[in-house]
């Protein structure tokens, strides 16, 4: 069922949710930074001042749509992970489910970029901080677990290995973005990978 298909009168919870879908609808189509509440409105069939029954501001809608995304990709990744046999798969794993969450999603990128751009520090922008930082965390802890096993060579810097693993799907989105072909991203993922893998693997 479409966002403007449903039914006007939804509980507050699931209106707050059909908000948030309404807006990562939104995002894949144009930049983040000029939506509106108008057109946000307009997507969910209802006027501005119905919309802003369920949320004081903006603000508080972009705070929403951002923890929204922090934890669908978390609870993917961390399922991901969980299901992976060693460190360097449990690492492609997340690699290929991050891909798969932009492609599903590929407006989640601009927003992610836009918030962290904002000169002011608002909600939003302090959730995608936070996403950021837990993601590094367990990509962190892979890599430490995998030099413990003997899978990743032990004089790699955990840091800059973090920072090379999120730089590689940045640089797939970016040609996503440039393309305008989100799908791309899926082919070119496995080979994206595959370098970053042979760069910190044990020799042994």
């Amino acid at each position: 069922m479409s966002i403007e298909s449903r039914p006007k009168n939804l509980p507050a919870d699931q209106r707050r949710a059909v908000t948030v879908e309404a807006v990562i609808e939104l995002t894949a189509e144009q930049n983040p930074g000029d939506i509106t509440t108008a057109a946000i409105a307009q997507r969910m069939n209802l006027t501005q001042g119905a919309l802003f029954r369920h949320f004081p501001s903006k603000d508080a809608i972009w705070q929403a749509v951002m923890e929204w995304v922090a934890e669908r990709l978390l609870q993917r990744v961390d399922r991901a992970i969980q299901g992976a046999d060693s460190p360097l798969q449990a690492l492609e794993a997340a690699f290929m489910t991050h891909i798969e969450f932009v492609v599903a999603h590929p407006g989640v990128p601009r927003l992610l970029f836009g918030e962290l751009q904002r000169a002011e520090d608002t909600p939003a922008k302090r959730m995608a901080r936070t996403l950021i930082g837990c993601y590094r965390e367990r990509l962190s802890g892979l890599i430490d677990v995998g030099k413990a096993r003997g899978e990743v060579a032990p004089d790699i810097d955990t840091a800059a290995a973090v920072i090379a693993f999120i730089g590689s799907i940045q640089g797939l989105v970016m040609q996503s973005l440039l393309s305008g072909k989100a799908g791309q991203m899926r082919a070119d993922a496995p080979g994206a990978f595959a370098i970053y893998r042979r760069g910190i693997r044990s020799a042994t």
